[in-house]
């Protein structure tokens, strides 16, 4: 750990395991969008996302996320990566869940004041793999991208920690 003076991680997959059914979550969202007259036939969630912002929609599937993502967070599961925390360097979470659940999560495992920010989907306009929420996780910790390791679980947490310009471990 020497090499980095912050360290950032995803929550979903990396810190704990929502208990959300996406499934459940995306026909929801998809149901709101037909409700407009939008097609949404083989689009997922985040592109649902882009289409509800295209139509001026975008609180409604948002709201709809987020309520699934907070109940998800309360009977989330802990990961073992979180037994990484607290850890001697400034630690923040950037998420593609909604800053509230990301909180709620953070708490409801006993390591929310091991985190000095969280930057959610709805924290920034943009999204992961967009750099932008790493980046405002990186500045609000007062650090650089170039000493910042980002811990994630997905191919895009990857790609944002290389448009970042942050290093990344895989978990």
């Amino acid at each position: 750990m020497t090499e980095y003076n912050a360290v950032v991680y995803d929550l979903d997959g990396t810190l704990v395991d929502l208990a959300v059914d996406w499934d459940a979550v995306a026909q929801e969202g998809a149901e709101l969008l037909e409700a407009e007259g939008v097609t949404v036939d083989g689009t997922d969630l985040w592109g649902m996302l882009d289409l509800a912002d295209d139509i001026g929609v975008r609180p409604s599937i948002e709201r709809t996320i987020s309520k699934h993502e907070r109940r998800g967070a309360e009977r989330s599961t802990r990961l073992p990566t979180a037994t990484e925390l607290p850890r001697s360097v400034p630690v923040a979470v950037c998420s593609l869940n909604c800053e509230a659940a990301c909180r709620l999560a953070l708490k409801h495992h006993d390591i929310a004041t091991h985190v000095e920010t969280v930057i959610g989907r709805d924290t920034v306009t943009t999204r992961k793999p967009d750099p932008e929420p790493l980046l405002a996780a990186v500045r609000q910790l007062d650090r650089t991208p170039e000493k910042t390791l980002f811990v994630g679980d997905s191919q895009r947490d990857k790609l944002t920690a290389d448009r970042a310009g942050t290093a990344y471990r895989y978990v």
